[in-house]
């Protein structure tokens, strides 16, 4: 496909910068995360060199988050600011000729100049898949977080309840990206068996208006200690009057985290 290149031919059209709203999906097991980093392999880079060969522009996309090393998304935000005479529907389409099997362009939609994934995000939606059945996972071990211990999913629901609403989420934030305000409102958490199974998998969802730095991991961690019986219902709000990282759980692996979607006005 030959790049989208502007024109120098005398009385051609001539391009113009137009700003794209990206929706993508992607397995994050082969990727050291979304942000560009030297030397390595990155979806933001690898998404931003797909932009490149098929319009001749080397440009900076921005997402409405940063996923780390191994975690997924089943519907990214990315804002691309691009010169190009292509619809959204043929730059969907050239971009994902350019873009390897773990990465999809699902649509591409043309939006006003000043858009900002980031500050213009009402709220997010991520979901993390456990495991805790007997017999070793082979072609979904990369999915989810494979727990040897049962868990108790009633009781990590439950759990889960007491951090709906507004409250300062610094237990639950790992250092690494710190954010000047801590204070966050959760819309919806839930913990639940997919089947009904005594062990299987198991998944929860959790809703906000905006996440700290592993919130949601560390989250998932402390509930699958109150899951294995180690902690009582009430730890999650213990951990939100703490207000320290260490009075929480461990922080879950990334392979099980999915951002799922991200919503806007």
């Amino acid at each position: 496909m030959q790049a989208d290149l502007p024109s120098t031919t005398a009385g051609a059209v001539a391009t113009t910068r137009r700003v794209f709203k990206l929706t993508l999906s992607y397995d994050g097991g082969a990727y050291a995360g979304w942000q560009v980093q030297p030397g390595k392999r990155t979806l933001q880079g690898t998404l931003e060199d797909a932009v490149n060969a098929v319009t001749g522009q080397r440009t900076r996309t921005l997402a409405s988050g940063r996923t780390d090393a191994g975690v997924h998304a089943l519907g990214q935000v990315v804002r691309l600011r691009v010169e190009t005479r292509l619809e959204s529907d043929t730059l969907k389409k050239a971009l994902n000729a350019h873009l390897p099997l773990d990465i999809a362009v699902l649509a591409v939609e043309e939006v006003r100049a000043d858009f900002h994934p980031i500050r213009d995000a009402l709220r997010k939606r991520y979901r993390y898949i456990l495991y805790d059945g007997r017999d070793r996972q082979i072609f979904r071990r990369d999915y989810c977080w494979q727990v040897r211990y049962p868990l108790d999913a009633a009781a990590m629901d439950r759990a889960a309840k007491g951090l709906l609403g507004t409250h300062d989420f610094r237990g639950f934030e790992t250092t690494g990206a710190p954010r000047p305000d801590s204070v966050r409102t959760v819309m919806d958490i839930f913990v639940r068996r997919e089947d009904r199974q005594e062990r299987g998998f198991i998944v929860m969802e959790i809703e906000a208006d905006g996440f700290l730095y592993n919130m949601v991991r560390s989250i998932v961690g402390s509930l699958v200690e109150i899951g294995r019986g180690r902690r009582d219902d009430a730890w999650p709000r213990r951990i939100l009057e703490a207000k320290d990282r260490k009075a929480a759980g461990p922080t879950a692996p990334p392979r099980g985290l999915f951002l799922v979607r991200v919503d806007y006005s």
